[in-house]
């Protein structure tokens, strides 16, 4: 394996990715009850933009950067105080040089009762999230292919909580593979929230992952996608989607304010686009 997220941190995908991440988990936290939540992709959990792989590529000046370069409409601000106030924390100066990864995030919006899995199957990355996390008596790591550790994580004995599936995409087949993760994800628990990123490079790619998705989803299901440029013959990462799965129940109406403003921030020119593409009937 090979796939360093560290090139890609804080990229528009991110942005997408990380918004809808902290409202899942800020609905969620709303109830008493204890969750977990397994992030079967984890990555290293907290980047460094001015480092050797995020400044080689530059990809975060079009995505946080971007976002962050003038004053938010006072409806996206609010639904994404979360996110912004830990980018803040994490430069306090100013100065834009940290960004939050996924078990980051996480770990800033869970309780002392809940619980969290970090999978990350990258030696030297699961190393990094190791070290990070060792103090944390929430956190467990492991080090497997993301189709094993949903099948040994799940169901969470909390009986409630969110699966974050974040492939690298590095193999031809994982777009195919994914409707058959979330198949093993609901053979075991029927009512955990999924969150499944995708990548958006030529026209028509996901057609057939989505047409899949809605036979093996027992519960609602939508993508949420923002693309910032129009597909061309090339490739590379037009925009990117994320397939939700037993949706929370404000979040719909969130992305609705959310996913415009987003594509009209990080979209190049006037190109962005954003929406939500029904994979099963709205409730």
């Amino acid at each position: 394996m090979n796939y360093r997220h560290a090139y890609h941190a804080g990229n528009h995908a991110d942005v997408l990715k990380h918004v809808v991440l902290t409202r899942v988990l800020a609905y969620l936290r709303q109830k008493p009850v204890a969750f977990a939540v397994l992030d079967a992709h984890a990555g290293i959990g907290r980047y460094d933009l001015k480092g050797a792989e995020a400044y080689k590529t530059g990809e975060w000046k079009d995505g946080i950067g971007r976002l962050l370069a003038k004053p938010l409409p006072d409806a996206a601000r609010n639904l994404m105080a979360l996110y912004l106030n830990m980018i803040h924390d994490l430069n306090p100066d100013g100065t834009l040089r940290h960004y939050p990864g996924s078990p980051e995030i996480i770990a800033r919006l869970l309780r002392a009762g809940d619980r969290m899995v970090f999978n990350e199957l990258h030696p030297a990355d699961a190393d990094t999230l190791q070290t990070r996390f060792a103090g944390d008596r929430r956190a467990k790591l492991t080090r497997l292919d993301a189709a094993i550790a949903v099948k040994v994580e799940l169901p969470f004995y909390e009986r409630r909580g969110l699966v974050l599936l974040d492939p690298a995409y590095e193999r031809t087949d994982e777009m195919q593979n994914l409707p058959r993760l979330l198949r093993h994800i609901f053979q075991r628990m029927k009512n955990a929230v999924v969150l499944a990123w995708y990548p958006l490079k030529e026209k028509d790619a996901t057609v057939s992952m989505k047409q899949e998705l809605a036979a093996c989803v027992p519960g609602e299901c939508f993508c949420a996608e923002l693309q910032v440029r129009e597909n061309i013959a090339e490739g590379g990462l037009a925009g990117s989607g994320l397939a939700i799965c037993n949706p929370t129940f404000t979040l719909r109406g969130e992305l609705e304010v959310l996913l415009p403003i987003l594509a009209d921030r990080l979209g190049e020119g006037k190109w962005g686009r954003g929406g939500i593409v029904d994979i099963t009937p709205p409730r």
